[in-house]
């Protein structure tokens, strides 16, 4: 492990002095703001236009495959989490698997790139408050060290601008195949 990599997990690692308050906010945005996204996901895939729900589909997708991405990650590059090394202090329990790249993380900037390029303004903007938050919350919990989350945030950005560059292709050559044929002109004369 990197000094810097160190110093920077336990400056930002709640410790003994961490307010309760600043913990408890940490948890929360780790265990349950992922579901309150969801909802809010649901919400839009049920009330949205379809311009709308095709975003957020594609947001849902995104999601899945960096999920996959993590997932073969992890068996790549099978790294532990800070309390396997007995460094920091762990505020949730978490089992003893690869830490390397966060699946917390990775789904929350999956989402945010999403909704970005889907043009979904306010919503993006919140999607990237969460991917941020999430980053933090991840270390300050101890569960995951800053190389953890940044892997996270870069598989979760490339997973849904790989996902955006599929279907933008497939999209353009559905529209050529059913674009009208204009007849040649036959010459005159």
């Amino acid at each position: 492990m990197q000094p810097l990599e160190l110093a920077l997990f336990e400056a930002i690692n709640a410790g003994p002095s961490t307010a309760p308050l600043v913990i408890a906010g940490a948890r929360w945005i780790s265990l349950q703001l992922p579901l309150a996204m969801g909802g809010v996901l649901l919400a839009g895939l049920l009330l949205g236009s379809a311009s709308q729900r095709r975003t957020l589909l594609r947001a849902a997708a995104s999601m899945a495959l960096a999920w996959m991405a993590v997932q073969a990650l992890r068996q790549w590059v099978p790294a532990p989490r800070p309390a396997q090394l007995g460094v920091g202090l762990q505020w949730v329990e978490h089992a003893a698997r690869s830490g390397f790249p966060s699946m917390h993380t990775a789904g929350a900037f999956a989402l945010a790139a999403a909704l970005a390029m889907g043009r979904m303004r306010p919503l993006a903007w919140l999607g990237w408050v969460v991917a941020i938050a999430m980053a933090w919350s991840r270390i300050s919990l101890g569960v995951h060290f800053p190389s953890d989350v940044a892997a996270g945030a870069l598989t979760g950005v490339a997973s849904a601008l790989s996902l955006y560059a599929i279907t933008s292709a497939v999209q353009r050559r559905k529209m050529r195949s059913h674009a009208p044929t204009i007849p040649a002109r036959q010459p005159t004369g």
